[in-house]
């Protein structure tokens, strides 16, 4: 003989019927959790909207020495985002994104270019520079934050 009954608390209940209350109470507790989730993880997105922004920019490599200007200003046009990007110094000839060179967009003050750009990744890109005695390509690394559009 199979027992089904069972007291709990005083009262006769079911087993089947209180496993199935338990399964259904930890179910919506899941789904529960996975809506909060996933509301939390889309409120904080910004929707990037064609135009004029700005975003904070790293650059990383090289002898250390050189910066670009933080925060950058970005043209978001459609699917496609530039950044201009100015160096620390006046010494730079052209750089090198995705196997593409980019001159100067100015001979005056410091060098200036505008490039394509992907937002929070790790862009390797190279920069020849006459600061030393010849040109050098040097190798270095752009990192662009989008959470610090604005």
């Amino acid at each position: 003989m199979k027992i089904t009954k069972e007291i709990i608390h005083g009262c006769r209940t079911d087993i089947p019927v209180l496993k199935s209350n338990i399964m259904r109470r930890a179910i919506a507790i899941l789904f529960s959790c996975l809506l909060i989730c996933s509301l939390l993880t889309t409120c904080g997105k910004k929707e990037l909207t064609d135009g004029t922004h700005t975003i904070q920019v790293t650059l990383s490599g090289g002898s250390g020495r050189a910066h670009v200007e933080s925060p950058a200003t970005i043209v978001v046009d459609g699917k496609s985002i530039t950044a201009t990007i100015v160096w620390s110094s006046p010494n730079y000839e052209y750089m090198i994104v995705d196997g593409i060179q980019y001159d100067p967009i100015q001979t005056e003050g410091n060098s200036t270019f505008k490039i394509p750009i992907v937002l929070d990744v790790d862009m390797a890109i190279s920069a020849s520079t006459v600061a030393m005695s010849k040109p050098y390509l040097i190798e270095y690394t752009l990192h662009f934050d989008s959470s610090t559009i604005k």
